[in-house]
């Protein structure tokens, strides 16, 4: 060792993340077997000299020159400890001196380098001078500085060490990365070291400072936190002191941690807060702190903040709603289209939109589809029979029992802000004393006044402009005007009879086959016998007696299978009869030849369409004018106009020779018990009388509809589809509408249309010449 400048062979040891300085002592456990040998080698060949060197990457096990750093320490083995069974020793070593590796090799099971000593380079003595001044004072200004070296070096550090030394000390215990601390060892410029010693004490002084800030704002914070605790451990103290029970502590914290923790908007974090400190200081038993306490459970449960992402999926939108539903194409079309301008908007006020139609036809079930396609929540209230205003807007939290309303009711069930909302029956709110509960739905059903919902108990604003409102009615004539106006309306009519069968195939027979435990091996309808079904045993728009008389069907088919019967149920028409009994209906057939005074009306029923047969007679009398069959005033009406019509036209019609004065007239519509009304029976009404006074014969093919004027011009009407489906399945073959309906006519199904001659006529003379016998 006295030659410095030449290279020697010795054995190494590779720590993992630490480094010894010259003079100084270091403890490490060595458990791998290349360092177990190295020291072995080292006692017993090299008089106890090793080579600690440090590892860059401190995992790895295997060690190559590239991986371990190239400057290291000559290190004297001064004592070798068994730590445990394992063979791991507590090795302990005193660095002697600077080394640079030039190489790094193996032999045997051990690592060895070659290794040049290197020599402390003096320079500028003054500057060597400044600069541990400078190390001094900073030691000195560090008041972490016995958190920096050990307390006994302190009072020693500046005396007795040369400036070499004091680097190497303080390079050896100071705080820093092993990059900075390598950097030191590697520097045999006294100088340049200590720069390096200086620059990172400064590093670790402005980080102590952080580390004290960070201390400081956590001390104070926990002593807030401790103050607060101790008052209100004395608050409690004093309470029970007086005789006072508390309210629950949990509770309140339960509570007092729901508002810190959850995003609720500020102006409801405030209320919150300022609810909760009126409920901690109430007596548990006084009766308002119960109303307080159900307030806050209502603000804390009700979704401030919580939403669902909505299906962006178009295809599997459309994909879905058609599963579920067979036909329904407008609101289907309707929802779709929604989504399209969502998706392309990317923020869009969600519409209220309204489903009109006869019961029956799906406006719910349909409602229950959008929410599963959009992936939404789905939310229900019925509002058949409301007549208080307080079911919708809620009641003041002065009044016993008082509650939200309805719609904030919804939401909490919903527990998002973005559900589908289900109004249904909408029509069928009243008003009475209580107020008028459509007034309060205005808010809720305007996007433009919906985001700031305003419930009386709840007394902060709430945004429903994110909910997808849908309303269902059967009547529009029983919505208000106003909320009319709020609403997209989207009608849904009563279903053909084709529909019906596909409804029944598709959905109504899997249903009732999955609820009564059969197999379609099992049962078996076949589609003449649905459709005898849907013709002579139901008589409504929608399908709901037809489920029912298929789940009779179904009732009876798993009797016969029970009492081991048959094995196997197949239902023909034939076969109807004895499992529902005798046919309750029979649509009204048509005329079986041409008549004189009788004429085929087309009518619309809450249940579809339907044809009316309306008969007129006269006679020789006073010139009554006789109305029987239970017709309303605008039929009655439409009677009067149609034989006013013919006699102010008398002459063009043949008609001036009949004495009307001496003419008893008797307009006579079938199905007596039967309430008729509407304003489409002028045409035919006026069609048979003319046919009765001049005794020519109505063709029993056509059917017709429409209202007259007293001019004679043909007025539109509504219904046409329903009407033209009655029509095709009577077995009539020549309708007649009014012009202004030829627009509706693509609104027929194909089928039907195919089938039937559509005359178009703006003007009674048009339907006379194609409804009379030529």
């Amino acid at each position: 060792m006295e030659n410095l400048n030449v290279t020697v062979d010795l054995p190494v040891i590779c720590t993992r993340g630490m480094l010894v300085f010259p003079g100084h002592e270091l403890s490490l456990d060595v458990g791998r077997t290349f360092s177990l040998n190295a020291m072995d080698l080292a006692v017993s060949q090299h008089d106890s000299n090793i080579v600690l060197v440090s590892q860059i990457h401190p995992l790895e096990e295997e060690i190559n020159f590239d991986m371990v750093y190239h400057h290291a320490t000559l290190c004297k083995i001064t004592k070798r400890i068994k730590k445990d069974n394992h063979g791991t020793i507590k090795l302990t070593v005193v660095g002697e001196k600077r080394v640079e590796l030039e190489s790094l090799y193996t032999e045997g099971e051990c690592y060895y380098a070659k290794v040049r000593y290197l020599e402390d380079i003096h320079g500028d003595p003054n500057e060597e001078t400044a600069l541990v001044r400078k190390l001094t004072e900073q030691m000195q200004s560090m008041n972490g500085a016995s958190q920096l070296l050990p307390r006994e070096l302190i009072s020693n550090i500046t005396h007795g060490l040369s400036a070499s030394e004091l680097a190497d000390t303080i390079g050896h215990y100071i705080n820093s990365d092993l990059v900075e601390r390598e950097k030191i060892l590697a520097e045999p410029d006294i100088n340049k070291r200590l720069l390096l010693v200086l620059a990172s004490m400064q590093k670790e002084k402005a980080i102590n400072e952080i580390e004290n800030s960070i201390n400081n704002r956590v001390k104070k914070s926990i002593d807030e936190n401790q103050k607060e605790f101790y008052l209100r451990e004395k608050l409690k103290a004093i309470k029970e002191e007086l005789g006072d029970t508390p309210n629950g502590e949990d509770e309140v914290e339960r509570f007092r941690s729901m508002i810190k923790d959850n995003p609720y908007p500020q102006n409801v974090k405030d209320k919150l807060t300022e609810e909760l400190a009126r409920y901690e200081m109430m007596h548990s038993t006084s009766p308002e702190a119960n109303v307080v306490r159900t307030y806050l459970d209502w603000m804390t449960k009700l979704p401030w903040f919580e939403m669902t992402e909505d299906n962006q999926e178009i295809t599997k939108v459309e994909k879905i709603l058609d599963e579920d539903h067979f036909g329904l194409k407008k609101p289907k079309e309707r929802i779709v289209e929604q989504l399209a301008v969502k998706q392309m908007t990317q923020s869009l006020k969600a519409p209220i939109i309204c489903l009109v139609g006869p019961p029956g036809v799906g406006k719910t079930s349909i409602s229950k589809s959008i929410a599963r396609a959009l992936d939404r929540k789905f939310v229900k209230i019925s509002l058949g029979g409301v007549t208080d205003e307080s079911e919708i807007r809620g009641h003041r939290r002065t009044y016993l029992g008082s509650m939200p309303g309805r719609i904030i009711q919804g939401m909490k069930k919903a527990g998002v802000m973005n559900p589908v909302f289900l109004l249904d029956e909408i029509d069928k709110m009243a008003s009475d004393y209580k107020g008028d509960p459509t007034s309060a739905m205005l808010e809720v059903l305007d996007p433009e006044q919906n985001s700031m919902f305003s419930d009386n108990y709840i007394e902060e604003p709430y945004d429903l402009s994110q909910v997808l409102f849908i309303a269902t009615a059967n009547d529009l004539g029983g919505i208000p005007e106003p909320l009319r106006d709020r609403l997209e309306i989207i009608e849904l009519s009563s279903y053909t009879e084709q529909e019906k069968l596909m409804i029944a195939k598709d959905h109504l027979i899997k249903k009732e086959l999955k609820n009564h435990g059969l197999t379609d091996e099992q049962l078996t309808i076949t589609d003449d016998a649905l459709m005898y079904i849907i013709r002579h045993y139901t008589r409504e728009a929608g399908v709901r007696q037809l489920e029912r008389l298929i789940a009779a069907i179904c009732r009876k088919s798993v009797l016969k299978i029970l009492k081991k019967t048959t094995d196997h149920v197949a239902v023909e028409v034939n076969d109807l009869e004895e499992l529902l009994g005798k046919a309750p209906f029979d649509h009204t057939k048509k005329q079986p030849k041409p008549q004189v005074g009788v004429v085929t009306g087309l009518a619309w029923t809450q249940f579809g369409g339907d044809i009316l047969p309306i008969e007129v007679n006269h006679f020789k009398g006073s010139g009554k004018f006789i109305v029987t069959g239970q017709l309303g005033d605008v039929m009655k009406e439409s009677a009067s106009i149609a034989l006013d019509y013919l006699k102010a036209h008398a002459d063009k019609y043949s008609l001036k020779d009949i004495d009307f004065d001496k003419q008893d007239i008797h307009i006579h519509v079938p199905e007596g018990a039967v309430k008729k009304d509407g304003p489409s029976a002028g045409v035919t009404l006026t069609t048979a009388i003319y046919s009765a006074f001049t005794q020519k014969p109505v063709r029993d093919d056509v059917a017709m509809t429409g209202e007259v004027t007293l001019t004679g011009n043909v007025l539109p009407i509504g219904g046409l589809k329903e009407k033209s489906i009655s029509a095709h399945r009577s077995g009539i073959h020549t309708i007649i509408i009014p012009k202004d309906n030829a627009k509706d006519i693509d609104d027929i199904p194909e089928s039907v249309r195919n089938d039937l001659t559509i005359i178009t006529a703006d003007h009674i003379d048009t339907v006379l010449e194609n409804a009379l016998v030529k």
